[in-house]
């Protein structure tokens, strides 16, 4: 099984801060799909920052990535990282792990 990580978004500036720059948030994630790292994202509710459901065996090669993130690199969200090994999972995505 593959490593699988839970990346929490906890937005730490104002809504309009964060809106400012979701288009280019947008587009780092468009490309962290497009390379096979994410499986699924979207934000929190109530909205005070993101989820991320990433696929990859190698930490630091994510964590690299999750610095380049617009977000990141603004100071406007802490990411917290939760890497786990799937171990069981259902029937419908277990070909995508």
């Amino acid at each position: 099984m593959s490593v699988i990580s839970v990346v929490v978004l906890i937005y730490v500036k104002p809504l309009n801060e964060v809106d400012s720059l979701l288009p280019a948030h947008v587009e780092w994630l468009k490309k962290g799909y497009a390379e096979g790292l994410f499986l699924t994202s979207g934000p929190k509710i109530p909205r005070s920052g993101g989820v991320i459901l990433a696929k990859c065996d190698d930490t630091e090669k994510l964590k690299n990535y999750l610095n380049q993130d617009p977000f990141q690199q603004s100071g406007i969200a802490k990411v917290e990282l939760i890497p786990f090994e799937a171990t069981m999972t259902t029937a419908a995505i277990k070909d995508i792990l």
